[in-house]
Order: C-alpha cells, then structure tokens, then sequence
C-alpha cells in the first residue's frame, strides 16, 4: 500500500510545476500580453492540432514506443483532399466529411496491416507515408491551383471547427462561458471527492482530505481563470469542444477499460500480454487506424483555422505530437502514460512558442529552447527510473 507524501506528490507533477513557472515568467516577460483574453484563446487555437495528434500518438508509443512520422504530410493531403472536393467540386460538406475521413480510414487501416501484421517497423512504414503524402499533397494542389492553395471554404465547413459558442462581442462578458466553466468546476470538485470516497470504501489506499481539497481549490482555480478569459474574449471557441471531446473519450479509454489496460501491457511487456490472451497484433492495427482517423480530424482543424488547404501544412507535426508526449512523461519504451500527462506536455511546448514569439525571440532560438526541454524530461523520466529501482 502506497504512503501519502509530499515529495511524491512533487515527483509526479515536475511538469506541471513547470509549466506554472513558465507561464509565469513569460507573462513578466511579456509585460502581461501572454495573459491577455486574446492570446489565451490564441494559445488554445494555435496548439489544438498538438492535443489531437497528441493522443493519436500516446496509443501508438503505449504499443511500445512506436511513433507516426506520417501525420504532418498527411495533414497537408487530407487538406488537399478536402479543399478539392469542398471547394474545387463543390461537393456538400457533409459527404466530403465522409470522404476524408473514409479515406483515413483506409490509410489507417493499410498502414496498420504493414505494420501489425507484415512486420514492417512503424519508423519505416511511417516514414514511406511522410515523404509520399507530401509529395501527393503538394502535387494536388498545384494540379488544381496556380497558388498551390485551396481557399475560400464554405461556411458550413468551416463553422464546424471554428468560431466560438454563443459568441459575444469582444470585451463583452460571455455568460454561456462562465455558466459551462462553472458546471465544469463543480464536476471536477466533484470527481475528486466521489473518487476519494470509492478508493476508501474499496479498502485503498486515498490521498489525504486536505490534499484534495487543495488540489481541487488548484484545478477550479485554473479552470475559473480560464473560463473568465474566455469569456471576455467572445465566448469558448469551438475547437476546445473537439478538443475536450477526444481528451475525455481517451482518457476513459486508458485508464478505465480493458482495451486501454491492453495497450499499456502490450507495451509493457508483448510477450506476457501474447501469453495472456491479448491479441497483440489487432492492438497495434487498432493503434495506428486510430492514429490515422485523428488526424483527419486535426488535418480538418487547421485547413479551416488558416481557412485554406496548402503545401505548406502539417510541417513538423509528427515532431511536436512525439514531444508532447515525451514530455508529458509518456514513456518512449511503451507501457506507460496518461492522456493528462500528454495535455501537460503539449501547452508546455505551446506556452514555449508563444512566449518566445511575442517576446520577438528568433524562431531559431525557440527550436533550441523546445529541443532542451526535451532532451531534459528524457534524463527525468531515465533518472526517476533508476531512482524507483534502487528503492
């Protein structure tokens, strides 16, 4: 039975302590720009692609420490895909809906073949598809615009992934906002309580009342603060929907189903998990089919965020999902990570670039700061290994 302690309490949250005094310092830095209402949403719009990718990428490296090189390019080809039928064929929106995301299935399913049951290595399936689908993308764009760029989106596509809820006029308090932030303050007092309780009554082991009532006092806290940013600033965009959407739906799916706990233990161990009845292989297909549907849906999220379909999309994509992971403390052996974890890991890197951006620091320079913080939560995540070894 585990001991309640301050210094594990610490242990587990290095990261989030990070993030806090990070945020803080930019904020300084930035004479309070980065806490505008304005830039609040801007951090959430800039970084929502990281957070989808970012869970797509968690269930691959559970399988085992296995990445998706592919997701950049092939955001950029199901922009592509997209902005042709949507706006070159003046397809409805919904049956493009259903085109891309068929055509990620099938994607997802093939690379999932090659990968679960032909054997190929995921670094090398994947990296077949970075290289073709940017060349695809590319070459679709230029066959069908002089600009290599599809805009002009119909609304109805693009109202399903931006603009905001019950949106006000900036500088206007957004009731809605703060009535939704509100219920959700309570909901999350209320977790942390009826999960306290149910550890007690099951004869576990529970974090101390004080402690939770901290803890939660922190999270509606921050839950408050944001939803009063938002709700100066028109109300809550639409992507945090989507957003908030998946990160529930797979965070139930890690840490309270079966097919969750298979993930974590065909990484962990795929022999064991062969052994014990886990079909190992329909995991990793499962895995990268998955991978492969959210990054439709990320690839549709930033075609009508920059409300255009072009060349240049999803550059670097595959990297900032793989960090946020890594840095949220997802471990790059497999077997272990949370979907909390990764959203940590994400707005640290997203607080990162805007930080450094509006403080007019060289792009170059924000690349090398991203890159220490990665290499930095590797060394804490191989020492904190060691360290739970020796005990």
């Amino acid at each position: 039975m585990n001991t309640f302690s301050i210094g594990n309490v610490l242990k587990k949250n290095v990261m989030t302590i990070a993030l806090f005094v990070i945020y803080v310092f930019f904020i300084i830095g930035t004479g309070g720009n980065m806490f505008t209402p304005s830039n609040v949403t801007s951090l959430i719009e800039q970084n929502a692609y990281v957070y989808i990718l970012g869970v797509g990428m968690l269930m691959c490296m559970l399988t085992g420490g296995n990445i998706d090189l592919s997701v950049g390019s092939f955001v950029c080809f199901m922009g592509a895909v997209a902005g042709v039928f949507s706006v070159i064929k003046y397809v409805g929106t919904p049956l493009t809906l259903f085109i891309v995301i068929g055509v990620g299935l099938v994607y997802g399913a093939v690379l999932g073949f090659l990968i679960a049951y032909l054997k190929i290595p995921p670094w090398i399936a994947t990296l077949a598809g970075y290289l073709a689908f940017r060349g695809l993308g590319t070459q679709i764009l230029i066959t069908v615009s002089e600009t290599s760029a599809i805009s002009n989106f119909p609304e109805s596509f693009t109202r399903l992934f931006t603009g905001k809820i019950f949106e006000s006029p900036w500088g206007e308090l957004n009731i809605p906002c703060v009535v939704i932030g509100s219920i959700a303050a309570a909901a999350i007092v209320y977790i942390n309580l009826a999960g306290r309780a149910r550890r007690i009554k099951k004869g576990y082991s529970a974090d101390p009342m004080w402690f939770v009532i901290v803890k939660s006092v922190l999270e509606v806290a921050v839950i408050l603060i944001l939803t009063f940013k938002l709700a100066y600033d028109g109300g809550i965009p639409v992507v945090l929907l989507w957003i908030i959407a998946v990160l529930v739906i797979y965070g139930i799916i890690t840490e309270k189903t079966t097919i969750g706990r298979h993930f974590m233990t065909v990484g962990g161990n795929a022999e064991t998990a062969r052994l014990s009845g886990i079909n190992n292989k329909l995991i990793m297909f499962a895995a990268y089919l998955n991978m492969s549907v959210l990054t439709v849906l990320a690839a549709l999220i930033v075609t009508t965020r920059f409300g255009s379909a072009n060349a240049f999309a999803g550059q670097n994509f595959e990297m900032d999902a793989i960090a946020a992971c890594i840095v949220g403390g997802v471990s790059a052996y497999g077997g272990a990570g949370t979907v909390m974890g990764m959203v940590i890991g994400a707005t640290l890197i997203g607080v990162i670039n805007q930080g450094m951006s509006l403080m007019t620091i060289d792009q170059d320079w924000i690349k090398i700061a991203k890159g220490a913080v990665l290499l930095i939560a590797v060394v804490f995540d191989i020492l904190s290994k060691k360290g739970n070894k020796r005990q």
